[in-house]
């Protein structure tokens, strides 16, 4: 018997047949296009902006995206602004693949008659468009291609996606691209809270936003005939003018002068540690207190917040009125070096209590004559011009006593204070700290205000000097401008002299002789520490403190560094740092913790209360500055000093009396003042024997080729 096929058994195979080799290119189609649509979507993300943030969400800044244009991606774009969009641009949207076969068509036929094509692009077509970036070249061989990859993304993606992506992707002129940005910059908004009226004068601008965007002649001449095509309602009392004086006004809020000056690398969104509301009432503090009469010669200051102990950077303000044309207020002055006056002697206390040295040690404050290079004598003087006898060192920091610190620095050792600044702390200079010598007691060192508060933070924190963190969502920390790269904490000092320093500078009753009882440095709170800094002839105003909460630094001066008019540390600078750290009192930053001084002990050998240190030898720590300054034989050089060696380089040798002088052990001189001609660069040792057999030994470098 034969076997054969029925007619209708075939048809039914290649029917089959037919259905499977659909559903392959089908399927093939789907797979192969997918890497076009998600190529796309890629693209898009481009286009965002990075924003940066600050730790309450609030934004900060918007840097340019990858058009160098300014983009607020939202989520959820306005509903009315899709239904204009649809309406003006592409009625069938929802019923096309991606391209419109009639369009196609009708701008054949008008391309034919015209050669202008205007109006055949589907909104998905002009999506691939933008992501292309081929909004100048029309080829139709971009147009082609734009096409298959329109068809791409409508099979990868619905279409509230693509036109989610259309409203972030679409231009608005000025260099604002997104709905999202568009509403912010052109009527300071978000796109949900936007009008009918101003959601019909961003849609005018599709198409040609280079002379229809908001606030143009076009887009509102266009607006009432448009509206009512549109069946739109016009709001009569709308009124919008070209944004010519916003279009270098990209921030959203002042803090962004300062962000922008500190560099703070940002590539993807972020967000930083600063609170840009209180920065905002910080930087009105700051122009309130410059308006000021008693502050009318000051035109300039800077405010720096830290929060701790954690020792993030909650506000940095560097001038009273960045938006301002004068002079200096396009400055930072937060960032600018500056002589830092008295705020430089807590850390030269430090130092000398490390070498033994307590607050109950007793100091000489009388006229001193101190020789310097060109052999002449200088005498330092107290802020107030007089002399007050012994003191303690104790007295002498909470009264900020200029004579006393440069005895204590003398004590504690240049070279050890040299050694702490630039290896401990990681001071950059801007001259060598050998240039300064003792004038750092003086206040001539100079720094920033954000290095040197970051430098106070040791004070608070126990003497563990941590990191300057910026970002809060990840770990990552900001160089000062005068300050190494600190990536992990570390001890810079014991917790021991640490408490004694915050001792003295919590302690308000001691330095009533030169503060007063109440002042602009009295706060609310008990638990706070400060220090106070005038630099020479009044050319700067400095105060840092801290509660154990947070650190508030300030700085008052003159950008082109004139005087001011008798403008002390607590007259200028001391009120800012009030008003700014009561506000900081009364907020969520202050916990309300206290300073911790379990390891400092009390002693009262002498009648009245004195503080220092478990195992002290209370009579011998007492006398110590004195023993050392007895023993003292060499008043020129100084331990540490560097110079440089040229030809002919002659240094001056200056001793107390008559003294016997030794360079690196040989036999020199004998004399009250030798002068010594170094045959060569290099490291000496100084020794000088007086007739009493006092022997006193510095080192010293000469810097050059050998």
């Amino acid at each position: 018997m034969a076997f054969f096929t029925s007619p209708s058994s075939e048809i039914r195979r290649r029917i089959r047949i037919s259905i499977y080799a659909i559903f392959i290119v089908i399927g093939a189609v789907f797979f192969l296009t997918y890497p076009l649509a998600d190529s796309l979507k890629v693209a898009a993300d481009y286009l965002d902006s990075s924003i940066i943030k600050d730790r309450n969400g609030n934004i900060i800044a918007i840097l340019p995206n990858s058009k160098k244009y300014f983009s607020l991606p939202v989520s959820d774009p306005p509903s009315a602004f899709i239904r204009l969009a649809i309406q003006k641009e592409d009625r069938f949207f929802y019923r096309h693949p991606g391209i419109n076969p009639f369009s196609i068509l009708r701008g054949a036929i008008s391309y034919i008659a015209s050669g202008n094509t205007r109006g055949s692009s589907t909104i998905t077509q002009q999506l691939v468009k933008i992501l292309f970036g081929n909004e100048q070249s029309r080829t139709l061989r971009n147009k082609l291609i734009e096409a298959v990859y329109a068809i791409a993304l409508e099979l990868h993606s619905s279409k509230r996606e693509i036109i989610t992506l259309y409203a972030n992707a679409a231009y608005f002129g000025n260099r604002v691209q997104g709905i999202g940005e568009a509403s912010r910059f052109y009527f300071n908004k978000s796109s949900q809270s936007l009008t009918d009226t101003e959601t019909l004068a961003l849609v005018l601008a599709l198409g040609s936003p280079s002379d229809r965007y908001p606030g143009s002649y076009k887009n509102n001449s266009m607006l009432p005939r448009m509206a009512v095509v549109f069946g739109t309602a016009i709001d009569t009392s709308y009124s919008l003018m070209a944004p010519d004086g916003r279009l270098s006004a990209r921030q959203t809020d002042s803090t962004s002068f300062e962000i922008n000056s500190l560099h703070i690398p940002c590539p993807d969104s972020c967000t930083l540690s600063i609170d840009s509301r209180m920065t905002q009432s910080i930087r009105e503090i700051l122009r309130n207190n410059l308006n000021l009469p008693s502050l009318s010669n000051a035109e300039h200051g800077a405010v720096v917040v830290i929060g701790l102990p954690e020792n993030e950077l909650l506000s940095v303000v560097g001038s009273p009125n960045p938006e301002s044309p004068a002079p200096g207020y396009q400055i930072n002055m937060a960032l600018r070096a500056r002589p830092t006056g008295s705020t430089a002697k807590p850390f030269i206390y430090l130092k000398a209590f490390e070498r033994g040295a307590r607050p109950y040690s007793l100091v000489e404050d009388r006229e001193y004559a101190y020789r310097i290079g060109t052999g002449f004598a200088f005498y330092p003087k107290n802020y107030d011009g007089t002399y007050r006898g012994t003191v303690s060192l104790h007295e002498a920091l909470s009264n900020s006593l200029n004579v006393p610190s440069v005895k204590v620095l003398e004590f504690a050792g240049l070279g050890s204070l040299y050694d702490f600044f630039e290896n401990s702390l990681g001071l950059k200079p801007i001259q060598p700290l050998e240039n300064y010598e003792l004038g750092i007691a003086l206040g001539a060192l100079e720094t920033d205000l954000l290095t040197l508060s970051h430098f106070f933070t040791i004070f608070p924190n126990g003497g563990i000097f941590k990191p300057l963190r910026i970002k809060l969502d990840r770990e990552e920390f900001i160089q000062t401008p005068m300050g190494a790269n600190i990536l992990e904490k570390r001890r810079v000092a014991e917790e021991d002299v640490i408490q004694l320093i915050n001792k003295i500078l919590s302690d308000r009753e001691t330095s009533v002789d030169q503060f007063g009882m109440k002042s602009n440095l009295t706060l609310s709170s008990g638990s706070y520490a400060l220090k106070t800094g005038t630099s020479r002839d009044y050319h700067d105003s400095w105060t840092i403190g801290y509660t154990p909460d947070f650190l508030v630094g300030v700085w008052v001066g003159n950008s082109d560094n004139t005087p001011m008019r008798e403008i002390s540390g607590q007259m200028g600078a001391g009120k800012i740092w009030h008003d700014v750290a009561e506000l900081f009192l009364n907020s969520r930053y202050n916990k309300r913790n206290a300073f911790s001084f379990d390891l400092i002990r009390e002693f009262d050998e002498s009648g009245t209360i004195e503080y220092g240190l478990a195992g002290d030898d209370y009579s011998k720590n007492r006398l110590l500055l004195e023993e050392a300054d007895r023993g003292s034989v060499i008043d020129m050089p100084h331990d540490a000093d560097v110079f440089l060696f040229e030809k002919n380089t002659a240094l001056q040798l200056i001793s107390r009396s008559r003294a016997e002088w030794r360079i690196n052990g040989e036999y020199v001189g004998d004399s009250e003042s030798f002068t010594w001609k170094p045959s060569a660069p290099g490291n000496y040792t100084i020794n000088a024997i007086d007739a009493n057999g006092n022997v006193e030994t510095i080192h010293v470098r000469l810097q050059g080729e050998e």
